[in-house]
């Protein structure tokens, strides 16, 4: 583990190298449009808050510990959309099975289940509509996260990567990305990772732009979304 380590720090700092001014114009984007979108989305955030905790007892935001740049740590926020006392087996053993071959992917294609009781009423609809990942804002704010970029993995998902794919690491996890507007959950899970490392490979100022615009439309249309 620890050789698989030094490699993600040396790739992670050969994009840095070839990216040069570019991450630090991705970051000012970063800052200005989140900043920008949590105070002029704040009574949507507010009304979503109220409306999950109407439909169900628990707290509204959901912060669940990920892996982000160089495999490191992070809390993420997202809005809740399951129970507040739903468990993580069944996902757990869906997710690993599914990145060792285990299990085929579902009709969709999809990286989730399509079919989830823990799901609340309101949780389906947030889901749908992309809704629940509108708290990440405030993680693009920090800096865990860019706009854009590979979506950040669980850590019991990574204990089955393939080597190759742990080059999602070599840049930051994003809330939007390539395979978000190329199809989001009806590819598989290897054209996402395959699109995701072809983002590391292109990053740049005018990509991030020109995937922040298509993201638009593809959620307003729901276009893939599970």
């Amino acid at each position: 583990m620890e050789a698989l380590s030094v490699a993600i720090t040396e790739r992670a700092e050969r994009v840095e190298q070839v990216a040069g001014g570019s991450a630090l114009r991705c970051r000012v984007l970063d800052v200005l449009v989140s900043a920008l979108l949590l105070v002029l989305l704040l009574p949507l955030l507010l009304l979503i808050a109220l409306a999950i905790r109407i439909d169900s007892r628990g707290w509204p935001v959901y912060r669940q510990r990920r892996l982000g740049h160089r495999c490191r740590p992070f809390v993420v926020n997202k809005f809740r959309t399951m129970a507040a006392d739903a468990g993580h087996d069944t996902h757990r053993e869906f997710v690993l099975a599914l990145i060792s071959g285990e299990r085929g992917a579902t009709e969709q294609g999809v990286f989730k289940l399509t079919e989830d009781d823990r799901v609340t009423r309101v949780g389906r609809f947030l889901r749908k509509s992309s809704l629940d990942e509108l708290p990440q804002l405030w993680n693009v704010l920090r800096g865990d996260m860019s706009l854009v970029g590979p979506r950040p993995p669980i850590p019991y998902e990574v204990e089955r990567y393939p080597e190759h794919w742990f080059g999602r690491f070599a840049v930051k996890p994003g809330i939007t990305g390539l395979w978000q507007v190329n199809g989001r959950s009806e590819l598989t899970l290897e054209e996402m990772i395959a699109l995701d490392l072809e983002y590391v490979r292109r990053r740049s100022l005018r990509l991030n732009i020109e995937i922040l615009l298509r993201t638009v439309p593809a959620v307003l249309l729901g276009r893939g979304a599970a």
